[in-house]
């Protein structure tokens, strides 16, 4: 028993001491947990922070190049948009400018382009339009008789140049002498003259003198082959053929080589001869002629010829339809 009761001393005893070290131990195992629990959440919190601010920086980056891109794109789509406006207004400004030139000149429906250049060349213009004496300035007046009236009766006579006689024919309008040379009593031939000096505007009126003569096709070649010599000799010249002014229709039927149907086939070719360009045609029967196409009796004293004082209905026709070359720049 004795022995018992020793044994269990010992037993308690040892056991007591042990329980007295247990409690502090696991405390110090716990506080140990516990500090190495918070070192572990800090290497977390540590690793969060450093790798959420690389993340960070890394969509700034991102942002801000978007955000670069997006103004780059913006000021160049501005760049190209002000580009293509200023080549807008500019086109725009040059087809004002041209307007402005065409409105400033002459009417809109008398304005026609007859030839255009290539580049580092001039652009004409040729308009119609009504003309002030002056226009005849630089004009030459080449014909029969009829043109002699218009000498003498139409007031142009100080103003323009003219070549006429009495029986001139197309056949001898080069070699015939009716120019007159100031200071000398030999007359020039109308060839000469035009080596001499240079016209701006050359008007023809012949073939009444013809009409007994030929056909209507050899009058036309031979007419052809004067308009071709005299643009040689005159190359910046504008020509107005004239279209043959007719007869009274009593003349007309007397029966001699002198009628109108002649005179009417005759300027349905020379009408053909017109370009437009460099070579115009012009007839002044229309105001002149009754219904039935002949000429109006009273404005003739023989049927043929006008009289004087209705020499300026064909003046005034030739006033209104004046032509000019304008050079576009």
């Amino acid at each position: 028993m004795i022995v018992l009761l020793g044994m269990g001393l010992v037993y308690f005893s040892c056991t007591d001491s042990w329980m007295v070290y247990a409690k502090p131990m696991k405390q110090a195992q716990e506080w140990f947990g516990r500090q190495k629990k918070e070192l572990d959440n800090k290497d977390n919190d540590s690793e969060n922070v450093s790798g959420g601010n690389a993340a960070g920086d890394s969509s700034s980056i991102e942002d801000t190049d978007a955000e670069i891109t997006t103004e780059t794109t913006i000021e160049a789509t501005e760049e190209t948009f002000q580009s293509e406006t200023s080549q807008l207004e500019t086109s725009q400004l040059e087809t004002n400018q041209s307007e402005t030139l065409q409105s400033e000149s002459w009417p809109a429906e008398n304005i026609h382009t007859v030839s255009s250049s290539d580049a580092g060349e001039k652009r004409e213009q040729i308009v119609y339009g009504r003309v002030e004496e002056d226009y005849f300035a630089d004009a030459l007046f080449i014909g029969d008789s009829r043109t002699v009236g218009l000498y003498e009766y139409g007031g142009l006579e100080e103003i323009a140049t003219f070549y006429a006689s009495t029986g001139l024919t197309i056949q001898k309008m080069f070699t015939a002498p009716i120019v007159k040379v100031p200071g000398q009593k030999e007359k020039q031939t109308i060839e000469e003259a035009l080596t001499e000096k240079q016209f701006a505007k050359i008007y023809l009126m012949i073939g009444i003198n013809e009409m007994g003569s030929g056909t209507v096709d050899s009058f036309i070649e031979e007419y052809e082959a004067v308009i071709a010599h005299l643009q040689e000799l005159q190359p910046d010249a504008i020509i107005y053929v004239q279209g043959i002014i007719k007869v009274t229709n009593k003349r007309s039927q007397q029966g001699d080589y002198i009628h109108n149907e002649g005179i009417e086939a005759r300027n349905a070719e020379l009408a053909k001869l017109a370009d437009n360009k460099n070579v115009f045609y012009l007839d002044v029967n229309p105001l002149i002629c009754d219904e039935e196409g002949g000429v109006i009796a009273n404005y003739t004293y023989d049927g043929v010829h006008l009289k004087a004082q209705y020499i300026s209905i064909w003046k005034e026709f030739l006033k209104d339809n004046g032509v000019e070359k304008v050079v576009l720049d």
